[in-house]
């Protein structure tokens, strides 16, 4: 038998499945959720001891692969073997980067941060200590290549089973109490319940503080990787209302799918937001996706926001609970910008969406077809498989800036087969091929409805976000979540911008500070799960010139091209000067900033 056999050939397979389901339950709540990114592929499979390569990856995770379920991860993991000590013998050699015959600190930390869970020099350097005998930070496999080797070995082999009994029991306990519960309430149906494992405990919900730097005299903010997103125990009792949408990014400017939300009786609510991923969309970290809560009107002190998302987990989803009266609320999604940003120059090579067939036919392409059938799921609000006519309208006017008349809507039912006065996704598919053989395989108007639905001429998806919206009442069963526009932020009661209200709320939440040398000009530092934002608020009544150089700032993007500007704040008012968020969403960040007055 090869040495880089799979673990489950020499396994019972029972006892292969419940491995494989220990591992799935440490990242997802339920094994019928599903994988739907190759950094989740990779940290799956990670959980069950396997490390595989980019090459292995990109054999399961294909360029057509939306996504993977339970059994397919099943599947891989039997196809692929488990690390065993020749591959850690391996790579332990490789990383004597120098070929001096030892492992530094500082070579052991480059390869453990290159990939996979990613560590700090604090934690690296106690590995090596649990090793390191002569305590010289090096660990020497020239001498004693045998024995020392055989340790360090032997500790990670250990760590990475203790982690996988560590699944087993939490799922057994946690599974348990599940089954309990549902015996205590008589309920016959059965579900699975989320496990996390002691690495990914560690890895999101302890926070780690960042260094910071002595005598340095600008603002400085740590930010951990805590992420910990505590949704209401009895959540599976409360009423469930769900709808999908999308930020658009047009000419520099964001649009979004904005919400009225009816609630005919008091209640307490739990909102979760967060983004979908495009098929062919852009390999990054997910766009962070928050959600506002309005009054339609403002309360007795002048206030229209009532709540936001702050928490998130570990998979980008942001979540807020509170109390609302009876009434009407503007239920507002939210990007800061800093990773959904306008694209600065287009491929000039040209994806082919139309062809011919051997009759002489106009046809859509393969890949054409399949971002327009990524087109109808986005634009399929309710997720019920259908476009009813509302939905078709929100997409027409997106796509044509017009609202579909009567006797349009009456050429749709004409030309292709409706299912209850709704389009399937057959008959989306259908209309523009007739749109592609009525213009004789003329693009431009196909053109112009991808480019509406933010895709490059590449068909990736650069200048749209997907999200998902959940919305649950408590005590009220007839609650209303309405679509209502795809558009730029309105003006509120008061001649209020969306970004004022933005900026009132990071003031209240927020840090101030004292900008030097003006008594009436304070900046606030806001901070979240998911990002920093930086306030500017002028008291006085001149017009004020504020240089922020925030280029200092460890591990962070933002939503400017550069970490310094220049900002001319009116009399009165208030400005958000910088929205910040890590760049790499598995390291410590730090928000540094300087101002000086102009």
């Amino acid at each position: 038998m090869s040495r880089r056999s799979s673990r489950s050939s020499t396994m019972d397979q029972g006892e292969f499945i419940l491995e494989c389901k220990a591992a799935y339950l440490s990242m997802f709540d339920s094994i019928k959720e599903k994988i739907e990114s190759q950094d989740s592929l990779l940290e799956a499979l990670q959980q069950t001891g396997r490390n595989p390569s980019v090459k292995v990856l990109k054999k399961y995770w294909t360029n057509d692969t939306d996504e993977l379920s339970f059994d397919d991860f099943v599947d891989i993991c039997r196809k692929e073997p488990v690390t065993t000590s020749d591959d850690l013998m391996k790579a332990f050699r490789k990383i004597d980067i120098n070929g001096d015959g030892y492992i530094s600190l500082e070579e052991l930390h480059k390869i453990l941060t290159s990939k996979g869970e990613k560590k700090s020099k604090s934690e690296v350097k106690t590995m090596i200590d649990e090793v390191d005998e002569n305590r010289d930070g090096r660990l020497d496999y020239k001498e004693e290549p045998v024995l020392r080797y055989s340790e360090f070995c032997k500790m990670v082999m250990s760590t990475t089973e203790e982690s996988k009994k560590m699944q087993r029991k939490m799922m057994e306990r946690k599974e348990k109490k599940k089954k309990q519960e549902i015996e205590r309430r008589g309920d016959v149906s059965g579900s699975q319940v989320s496990v996390r494992s002691t690495a990914s405990s560690v890895k999101n919900d302890l926070p780690r503080p960042s260094p910071r730097v002595k005598k340095d005299k600008s603002r400085q903010s740590s930010v951990s990787r805590s992420h910990k997103l505590d949704e209401p125990k009895n959540l599976r009792e409360w009423t469930h209302t769900k709808s999908k949408g999308s930020f658009f990014m047009e000419d520099g400017s964001l649009i979004c799918h904005q919400y009225d939300f009816n609630l005919p009786d008091d209640s307490k609510i739990w909102i979760t937001m967060q983004p979908q991923k495009a098929s062919r969309g852009m390999d990054s970290n997910p766009v962070d996706t928050s959600v506002f809560i309005l009054r339609d009107r403002p309360d007795e002190d002048g206030n229209l926001l009532v709540a936001f998302t702050e928490h998130r987990d570990g998979r980008g989803k942001y979540g807020v609970s509170c109390d609302l009266s009876a009434g009407k609320y503007y239920i507002m999604p939210y990007t800061t910008g800093c990773r959904f940003k306008s694209r600065k120059s287009e491929s000039e090579k040209e994806a082919k969406l139309v062809s011919q067939d051997k009759g002489g036919k106009y046809v859509i392409t393969k890949a054409f077809r399949k971002v327009l059938e990524d087109i109808f799921d986005y634009s399929d609000l309710d997720g019920n498989g259908f476009m009813s006519r509302k939905e078709f309208n929100l997409f027409n006017i997106r796509t044509s800036g017009e609202e579909v008349a009567d006797e349009e809507w009456q050429v749709v039912e004409d030309r292709i087969d409706l299912e209850d006065g709704e389009i399937t996704k057959a008959g989306f598919l259908q209309l523009n091929e007739l749109e592609a053989e009525d213009s004789e395989g003329d693009t431009e108007d196909l053109w112009t409805t991808l480019v509406s639905m933010g895709y490059n001429k590449q068909l990736i998806m650069d200048q749209a976000c997907p999200f998902q919206l959940d919305v649950y009442t408590e005590d009220c069963d007839d609650a209303e979540l309405d679509v209502v526009r795809v558009d730029s932020y309105p003006t509120y009661p008061g001649d209020l911008s969306f970004d004022d209200i933005i900026s009132k709320s990071f003031i209240k939440h927020g840090e101030i500070s004292r900008v030097k040398g003006m008594k009436d000009l304070c900046m606030y530092t806001y901070k979240n799960d998911g990002w920093a934002s930086l306030v500017l608020d002028n008291k006085s009544h001149t017009r004020v010139r504020v240089e922020l150089d925030c280029s200092r700032s460890e591990n962070v993007i933002s939503n400017h091209d550069s970490l310094q500007r220049t900002l001319r704040v009116d009399p009165g008012s208030t400005l958000i000067a910088y929205h910040l968020m890590p760049e790499d969403e598995d390291r410590d960040w730090q928000v540094k900033c300087t101002e000086t007055i102009r």
